[in-house]
């Protein structure tokens, strides 16, 4: 563990000029202790790593060290193959680069890990569309991704409801999502990040000036922090429902995951029956009948009342249906 550990802590100050212990003790998920120590460690194994101390301080490689440590374990190399989502590639018109540089990685394996590609794609595949949806590529999405890798601005048209407006962007990233693609940006002049459905532009326009990107950005952090927002704007009604152990259980599978559990966390002690009382956030009294139907009897809805009303309706109908 330590050697594997060891060796990461060279690649990583091989691959930049410096980094502060508290930078190395973020990548390595280690305590600021434990870099230093690490640090003295390769220093007697004949590495050299030289700490400069002060504000401005860090750890670097001296004299233009180069590690032979560079060859890959077969663990290594096949999750390697797997970096890869050869729908989105294609879709981003990548497809043709994606290929050449397996095929360099591969020619630079050793003749023993020169099946990694292989037995990496019989084992994982990655299907991203929803089901009962047909796959449809923006043909505007290889242009944004070409403004994407090149920190390139762009004017783009944009459908918003009944009309489109134009707008100057910074494009940061682009993320895949259950089939949609989805591009982060800035609009040129702002500082605040924005999220647009790719299918929505109906032009793109390249831009000759290029943008200095914010190197603090994290696209992953953004996007799970921007669907969570989303997800939380939806849910702008409050149900109070009625749950059997077993409507307990099957709650989160029926609603948003993270709100029930919420609810069940912030209910009160079983009644006589084993039943517990929630307050449930809902997009509207429509979802969520839609969502509670599917737990049956295993839940009474206490309030709304028209929400309540609507779920008698149902059962008069239902009774009628199945009754004698």
């Amino acid at each position: 563990m330590r050697a594997a550990r060891l060796i990461r802590m060279v690649l990583l100050l091989q691959s930049r000029t410096s980094m502060t212990a508290a930078e190395l003790a973020r990548e390595l998920q280690v305590s600021e202790r434990t870099v230093t120590r690490d640090a003295q460690a390769l220093s007697e194994a004949g590495v050299p790593v030289y700490a400069e101390r002060g504000r401005a301080g860090g750890y670097r490689l001296v004299g233009g060290y180069r590690t032979g440590l560079t060859g890959l374990a077969r663990g290594e190399a096949e999750a390697l193959f797997l970096s890869g989502v050869p729908g989105a590639l294609r879709e981003m018109g990548l497809e043709d680069a994606a290929s050449a540089a397996r095929l360099k990685v591969s020619a630079a394996l050793l003749p023993s890990l020169r099946d990694a590609s292989r037995t990496a794609a019989q084992r994982f595949h990655l299907d991203a569309p929803a089901w009962f949806r047909e796959p449809e590529s923006p043909p505007l999405l290889p242009r944004i991704a070409d403004a994407v890798w090149d920190d390139r601005r762009v004017t783009a048209r944009y459908r918003r409801g009944a009309e489109e407006v134009e707008r100057e962007l910074e494009p940061y990233g682009l993320v895949l999502k259950a089939g949609v693609w989805y591009l982060c940006a800035r609009p040129a002049g702002t500082g605040a990040f924005r999220v647009y459905r790719v299918d929505r532009f109906t032009a793109v326009a390249d831009g000759a000036e290029r943008f200095a990107r914010e190197e603090e950005f994290d696209l992953p952090a953004f996007w799970a922090e921007r669907a969570e927002q989303f997800a939380r704007s939806l849910l702008r009604a409050e149900v109070v429902v009625r749950l059997s152990a077993e409507g307990m259980r099957r709650l989160p599978q029926a609603v948003d995951p993270a709100s029930a559990r919420a609810a069940l966390e912030a209910a009160g002690a079983p009644d006589g029956q084993g039943w517990v009382t929630v307050a449930l956030p809902v997009e509207s009294e429509e979802v969520a009948q839609a969502q509670l139907t599917a737990l049956g009897p295993e839940a009474e809805v206490l309030a709304p009342p028209g929400l309540r009303a609507r779920f008698a309706r149902d059962a008069l109908r239902l009774a009628r249906l199945y009754g004698p």
